[in-house]
């Protein structure tokens, strides 16, 4: 059977079910969805990644498929009254293509800015990307994954010479003898994962948390490390220190397949157990605790996630944990190495095929002249008709609306308006724009600022691709099709791309045009199928060759193997569960070394400013909020914003449990009840992300970003707390 044949509904299953994954985080937990006449209800499925666990936003995700807040048709800003007000899809539309015509012709390609998002199919990040640059032919393309995965991604890169979050199957975690995780907290973030931290520890291992608060995953821990936030590098550094100093580093793996290691070993002889304690807070003896655990065990694992990425110096500070794992051998060793916990449900995936600013599809770089051949021809453009690379996320949207900036914007699957640093700032720069356009499944706090918004179809309506974060490429499968005023986000996509090129083409005189730079409405279409197989057959095509290979996956395949783990460049060829047991994905083979030391954060505290603030996630919401604060179950679950500080903090500060506080940093200021716990640093407030309005803590994040990744700082700025 080809991919264009391929039923919704696999073998086994009833009309009225389906087997798919859950629309939250990147674990991509199975689930059966079964629809009667009371509605959709969800199953969890047995599947390698959960088997058969479920956290609380998978159980209720199918409530929002007809909730009242859904966007069931197109939304189009009246000039007069300033309102939204409903339209038809044609009237939406044509509204879009004049005004982005109107953009261009004044202010050039450039002036039209595109942002997606990690939550996207891969089949969407792909259309998005190749619509960017040949539809509207604009540099300006990236993605919310800029704020969530950047910085591992740039540190595994230059390290290894390729990006996969897990370069093993996450079932090695239940077999490792000491697991490292540093700035994680899956308890929360993706709940089901804890089944392998589970049987870690009844196999006998050790699990170790560096985190300034005692988290649900800490209080799980053999040994926990409470730094100051933005010290983990100097936590990592003095960790080497001692591996160094003790003997554990494995001195024939360097030989053999890395470069680079004595400048590091140089940078790291400063970082004496001493020093690192006066900087972070963390005892000596829990660092040579931890240093012994990691240079001692047999099967060992390190792990990072956002809390310590999420930072100007992020790439750095994933850096330093890389070469800790390089210098004790376990990156292709079996049952051993380093890996990063990717947040967002298609977070691999959506990093792979084009939505972020420097890249093509297949993970190749957009300035490679080879890499823009062999897209192109994918694509039958000229390769120098392909635009060159874009800004990081944080640098496109503060450019909005200001001279020489973006004119125009179209945001699929994103809401910075929460989920952006310095939101205040970001949600100025797009009410400046001449034109925004999103296109969400509901009303978000960025939707509501837009021109015009397109309702889209949601995760159990539409088929599609997926790739968790193991690399393991899945398959989403629709129960139902969207409402009759819904398009899916690949349906928009190609009735622009026609709309666009069925405009352009009426400007050209036949008798001077240059054929191949006329693209009349049915060869734009046959350019941006709406049907998601065959956006996945070009995909395909297009990634061939590519460090995410994805030319030898199929949907048949993906559907008897439980998913397909990238890179498979032959459909008759192995896919590859593990990397790097042989060599590394650079040019001579070898494991790149990098010397990185420890700097300050962008922001430190002052007399005004005395306080470290620090983000994160709570269980029950998810991202931005847009969809989990409107499910009944995780809104009483979670029902506002909180701002958590220690009891003795408090105290100094006149604060009891409950009372409303205003928190303040250089940048704005947001406003939420107290929650007092003694397992948070006394020097250290945090909040959760999830939420808008007065609780939107992003109000006072810093926009610092990291020179590298373009990841900006979001687990650390100077802060004062008050009673509001």
């Amino acid at each position: 059977m080809t991919d264009g044949a391929r039923s919704a509904t696999p073998p086994g299953l009833t009309p009225r079910e389906v087997a798919t994954h859950c629309p939250y985080c990147a674990l991509q937990c199975g689930m059966t969805l079964r629809a009667d006449d009371a509605g959709v209800t969800v199953h969890p499925r047995e599947f390698p990644t959960n088997r058969g666990g479920l956290c609380q936003k998978g159980w209720t995700a199918a409530e929002l498929l007809d909730h009242p807040d859904r966007l069931t048709t197109p939304l189009v800003r009246d000039a007069a009254t300033g309102e939204l007000h409903p339209a038809s899809w044609d009237t939406a539309l044509d509204r879009v293509v004049a005004g982005i015509r109107a953009v261009q012709d004044d202010a050039g390609r450039d002036a039209v800015a595109v942002f997606g998002g990690g939550g996207l199919t891969n089949e969407k990040a792909y259309a998005l990307g190749k619509f960017a640059r040949i539809g509207l032919r604009t540099r300006h393309i990236d993605y919310n994954g800029r704020f969530c995965m950047s910085s591992a991604a740039a540190a595994g890169m230059r390290a290894f010479g390729i990006d996969r979050g897990l370069p093993f199957p996450l079932a090695d975690l239940g077999r490792a003898d000491t697991l490292l995780l540093v700035g994680a907290n899956p308890a929360e973030t993706m709940p089901p994962l804890v089944r392998w931290l589970t049987e870690q520890r009844r196999n006998g291992g050790k699990l170790i948390v560096i985190d300034p608060r005692v988290t649900a995953t800490a209080r799980q821990a053999d040994l926990h490390l409470q730094p100051l936030p933005g010290t983990d590098l100097a936590v990592a550094n003095a960790l080497l220190h001692i591996a160094l100093t003790e003997g554990w580093v494995d001195r024939d793996y360097v030989a053999d397949r890395t470069t680079g290691f004595d400048a590091v070993r140089r940078g790291v002889a400063a970082w004496w157990p001493a020093r690192a304690e006066q900087l972070s807070g963390v005892p000596v003896a829990d660092l040579e605790a931890t240093a012994r655990a990691l240079g001692t065990g047999g099967r060992v694992i390190i792990l990072t996630a956002r809390g310590a990425e999420q930072h100007a110096k992020g790439v750095d500070t994933v850096t330093a944990y890389v070469n800790l794992a390089l210098a004790l051998g376990l990156p292709g060793r079996d049952g051993s190495g380093y890996g990063c916990l990717t947040g967002q449900g298609n977070g691999q995936g959506g990093r792979e095929h084009g939505q972020k600013a420097d890249q093509l599809p297949g993970y190749r770089r957009i300035d490679d002249p080879v890499a823009r051949e062999h897209v192109a021809g994918v694509w039958g453009v000229p390769a120098d008709e392909l635009p060159g690379p874009g800004v990081p996320a944080y640098q496109l949207l503060d450019s909005l609306g200001t001279p020489g900036g973006p004119r125009a914007l179209l945001v699929f699957g994103s809401n910075p308006v929460v989920s952006a640093p310095r939101a205040a700032r970001i949600e100025g720069r797009l009410r400046d724009l001449d034109l925004l356009v999103v296109a969400d499944l509901l009303l978000s706090e960025t939707a509501a600022l837009a021109d015009v918004v397109l309702p889209t179809a949601q995760w159990a309506e539409e088929d599609g691709t997926m790739t968790n974060l193991e690399g393991r490429v899945l398959r989403r499968r629709a129960l139902r099709p969207p409402p009759p005023s819904v398009r899916t986000d690949l349906a928009i996509i190609s009735d622009l791309a026609a709309r666009l090129a069925d405009a352009e083409s009426t400007d050209v005189d036949p008798a001077d045009a240059n054929p191949a730079s006329v693209r009349p409405a049915a060869v734009a279409a046959a350019r941006f199928p709406a049907d998601p197989a065959a956006v996945f057959a070009e995909l395909r095509r297009a990634s061939a060759g590519g460090a995410a290979d994805y030319a030898g996956i199929s949907w048949d395949r993906i559907d008897a193997d439980d998913g397909v783990y990238w890179p498979c460049p032959t459909e008759d060829g192995p896919d590859t569960p593990r990397l790097f047991a042989d060599r590394f994905a650079t040019a001579d083979g070898r494991a790149r070394f990098h010397p990185v030391d420890h700097r300050p954060a962008a922001e430190e505290v002052c007399a005004t400013y005395p306080l470290h603030f620090t983000t994160g996630r709570v269980l029950a919401q998810y991202q931005s909020g847009t969809q989990t604060r409107r499910v009944a179950a995780l809104r009483r679950a979670a029902p506002e914003a909180f701002v958590e500080l220690h009891p003795d903090l408090a105290t100094r500060l006149g604060i009891d449990d409950g009372d409303p506080v205003r928190v303040t940093s250089r940048r704005g200021e947001f406003r939420a009840p107290a929650r007092l716990s003694a397992g948070i640093r006394p020097d250290t407030v945090f909040a959760p992300f999830h939420y808008a309005g007065a609780g939107r803590a992003n109000s006072v994040t810093n926009d610092a970003v990291d020179p590298i990744s373009g990841m900006p700082e979001f687990k650390i700025c100077a802060v004062r707390v008050e009673k509001a």
